[in-house]
């Protein structure tokens, strides 16, 4: 099941815009509750009750609090939520990259665009809800996909980094083989989750957090690829 918030303050568009996600999800055979909101503010006063939101599809201009306003709300403590903007303007395509924005649909949408980038949206759902299973010295600790920033080899072992770092035996080889395309290698001694990716030059992966990872000049276009794949 899953939970969809439709935010616009335009009537007829949340008419217009439910009536394609009920058919995406009939033709998908995807079980989907719909909610609407007819401003940020209603919805974020939702939101502070009950967080188990999937997708979002977020009217920008509104008025009140704009649409990328309550993003960065939504963003400074959840990032698994896939939020797909609603536009008439081009000009607020780049701050999306802000909020980690999954696409921006300009009106009038039509259903063919949106049943696309609700498949997107679907698949990197299923991606977060992947784990890695680690067993460390007395315990076994599972990380979600979508926590794990890169990892690192370190001698012997691997340095799993994400919320929490984790240390474990094993190869990069072994762990790369429990990884899904969200992943990239960056050379023999990092693996790369790509969603943390801000920028990629010749010979590093910067990270959205500062963090600059070492890249190996055979592993560029092979990262490159791996973006417009995970992005496009």
């Amino acid at each position: 099941m899953y939970r969809m918030a439709i935010c616009d303050d335009n009537p007829a568009d949340i008419i217009y815009l439910k009536s394609f996600v009920e058919k995406w999800a009939e033709n998908a055979e995807k079980a989907l509750k719909i909610e609407s909101y007819s401003s940020a503010e209603a919805f974020l006063f939702q939101y502070e009750e009950d967080r188990s939101i999937d997708l979002l599809l977020l009217d920008i201009e509104m008025e009140g609090m704009s649409g990328v306003e309550l993003a960065r709300k939504i963003r400074q403590e959840n990032r698994s939520v896939q939020i797909i903007f609603i536009t008439g303007y081009m000009e607020y395509i780049a701050e999306g990259y802000d909020v980690e924005a999954l696409h921006y649909l300009l009106k009038p949408v039509t259903a063919q665009k949106l049943y696309g980038v609700l498949d997107r949206a679907a698949e990197r759902l299923k991606s977060k809800e992947k784990e890695l299973c680690l067993a460390l010295p007395g315990a076994v600790v599972r990380v979600a996909f979508c926590e794990i920033r890169y990892l690192e080899v370190q001698r012997n072992y691997v340095t799993v980094h994400g919320a929490e770092d984790y240390t474990v035996k094993k190869t990069l080889n072994e762990l790369e083989k429990e990884l899904d395309g969200s992943f990239c290698r960056a050379g023999r001694s990092y693996i790369v989750n790509l969603h943390f990716v801000r920028k990629i030059t010749r010979t590093q992966v910067i990270l959205k957090d500062g963090r600059e990872i070492p890249l190996s000049r055979n592993c560029y276009e092979r990262m490159n690829r791996a973006m417009i794949r995970y992005f496009g």
